[in-house]
């Protein structure tokens, strides 16, 4: 549906003289249950390409961002009736303010672009998403929250 390079998690990829390649992946989400199969996926995808040795290397720093993900990324993202994030909030310097209580934006639905939607569980089919409905067309729907 979409790839890691779409989702900004590819942060690099190396070869080298002996034919090996390094690729260097940002996961989404620092708790995420699905990374190790995610690096092990691109290890059998590459070796079965011809490359060996294969290195798949996690890097946490800069951490992932919702801004990372392109544009086609965030298309397929609706088309598959995901909810895309939406842009991360400009911020200057100086102290993080903190505002109390549970001021979400608005999330568009992916199916019927209603603005009237509302969060049903901040947690989705994966930690980093979150479940939604739709109140005018009462469709649910997932949000890949923003970070």
């Amino acid at each position: 549906m979409v790839t890691l390079g779409e989702l900004g998690m590819v942060r690099g990829v190396e070869c080298d003289a002996a034919g090996g390649v390094v690729v260097r992946l940002a996961p989404t989400y620092a708790g995420c249950p699905a990374l190790a199969e995610i690096r092990a996926d691109v290890a059998a995808a590459l070796r079965a390409a011809g490359f060996a040795p294969v290195r798949v290397v996690t890097v946490w720093s800069p951490p992932w961002t919702t801004e990372w993900i392109s544009a086609a990324g965030r298309r397929k993202l609706a088309d598959a009736g995901i909810a895309p994030p939406g842009p991360v909030p400009a911020r200057g310097g100086g102290p993080v303010p903190l505002v109390l209580g549970a001021r979400r934006p608005a999330v568009a639905c992916p199916r019927c672009g209603g603005r009237e939607t509302e969060e049903v569980s901040r947690c989705g089919a994966s930690l980093c998403t979150a479940l939604w409905r739709c109140r005018a067309c009462r469709e649910p729907f997932e949000h890949l929250r923003g970070v």
